[in-house]
């Protein structure tokens, strides 16, 4: 079998600014391993660190590098919750399930921040809050509706006016906004490259452009074919979100691959950087169409959002944050823009996390929905667990069938009239 051939990492500021990479070579070697995960992401680093903090045999199996994928080329938020209210979830699976879930995805943010900590993970984390932000009245509204369901169950959120809004960020722009405190950042490449130290050094196997060439049932164990190496496995996580393919039959189609671009300024001076964000927290807008933002402890700020669905190498690409940055505040315009990257991230019909049992001894987890720096760390212990004690061992998220999106070979389609569409519909506050 011949090896594919290694690609660099996208051309990020996360790329030129990241700590040293762990030693993550090539599996060259058969292995017989307890738990066999296919993905270096942050579902599949944390869940092998879980796995080895428990005295479980965990080997990753990664196609490029670590964090090559979304999960070291995000916007670096750790932002709680999920795409739906804690009523709605509640709703959707029941007062018990959906309770448990409320809690497991709101507490995913100290979750992360408290990992980092135990493992002193270099990666520039702070839990400075995480803004959710309105700039028309339906948008307000929303979050106004977010803000009391969380209040009502005793969150740590507060529910800001225009006036606060234009304190904590500079500009004029927002109506309101919920303000969640357990909200923070970190430099992603850094945290998974710290991710899969910590892995290692607990006793986990990573492997660096060792990609899954083929899965099969071989006797009472799972047989998985790379490009130099042969690995049997008791059980086998699947971790590949947006970057899915057909090693498992019909996963493909069960997400919508989507690219989400970031352009990065140059570390702005001191008194430009203190007149946007002051207190530091994350802001993401709520529309249709998502635009995110942070200042880092350097000083540049990372503007974020849909951009062309292809891969992007310059600011250039995404010219319209550009734009946009500029308009929440003019004193950058001549502000110099170094870098415009961006990387697939994998969404769901229903925009709730998959987390999937479709044979004996093998789990999936994917579509993290825009929230996978905290929530697919906090999967790591959850998947760990189900992968320990198998069916009797309750997690708190629900197990579902695979379930093909009709149509699916058209979402590029799809996806760019969506994103044209939700642009109007933002712009004309509907």
């Amino acid at each position: 079998m011949n090896a594919p051939a290694r690609l660099p990492l996208p051309p990020s500021l996360y790329a030129d600014t990241a700590v040293a990479a762990a030693a993550t070579p090539p599996l060259d070697a058969d292995k017989n391993v307890s738990v066999a995960i296919i993905g270096g992401g942050f579902t599949g680093l944390s869940t092998a660190l879980h796995l080895a903090e428990q005295g479980v045999g965990a080997l990753v199996l990664e196609a490029q590098e670590p964090g090559w994928g979304a999960s070291g080329n995000n916007g670096g938020q750790t932002n709680p919750g999920l795409k739906h209210d804690p009523d709605q979830i509640e709703a959707d699976f029941g007062p018990d399930l959906g309770r448990r879930m409320i809690d497991f995805c709101y507490g995913t943010t100290n979750f992360t921040h408290g990992l980092i900590r135990r493992y002193q993970i270099p990666c520039e984390a702070r839990q400075n809050g995480t803004l959710r932000a309105a700039y028309n009245e339906a948008s307000a509204a929303a979050i106004d509706k977010t803000a009391q369901q969380c209040i009502r169950r005793g969150m740590p959120v507060k529910l800001l006016n225009r006036d606060e809004l234009r304190e904590m960020t500079g500009t004029d722009r927002y109506l309101c906004a919920m303000l969640d405190t357990r909200g923070g950042d970190l430099h992603p490449l850094s945290y998974a490259r710290g991710l899969a130290r910590a892995a290692i050094s607990a006793g986990a196997g990573v492997h660096g452009e060792t990609p899954a060439l083929s899965l099969r049932r071989d006797g009472s164990r799972w047989r998985i074919e790379t490009p130099r190496a042969v690995v049997h496995a008791e059980k086998v996580l699947l971790a590949t979100n947006g970057f899915t393919d057909d090693l498992w039959p019909a996963l493909r189609r069960t997400i919508v691959p989507v690219f989400s671009s970031i352009a990065a300024t140059a570390p702005l001076s001191d008194e430009v950087a203190r007149s946007i964000m002051p207190t530091r927290p994350v802001l993401y807008e709520s529309g249709h169409i998502t635009v995110y933002y942070r200042i880092d402890q350097q000083g540049r700020l990372l503007m974020g959002g849909r951009g062309p669905m292809r891969w992007i190498s310059s600011p250039s690409d995404v010219a319209y944050l550009i734009r946009y940055a500029e308009r929440l505040w003019p004193q950058l315009k001549g502000v110099s823009w170094t870098h415009g990257w961006n990387s697939r991230l994998a969404i769901t019909k229903d925009h709730y996390p998959h987390v999937h049992e479709p044979a004996e001894n093998i789990l999936i987890s994917l579509g993290c929905n825009g929230r996978g720096v905290a929530l697919s760390t906090a999967m790591g212990a959850q998947l760990a667990r189900r992968l320990i004690g198998g069916a009797n061992a309750e997690i708190d998220m629900p197990i579902t069938g695979i379930k093909p999106i009709p149509m699916h070979a058209f979402w590029p389609v799809g996806v760019t009239s969506a994103v044209i569409a939700g642009r109007v519909r933002d712009r004309l506050g509907i």
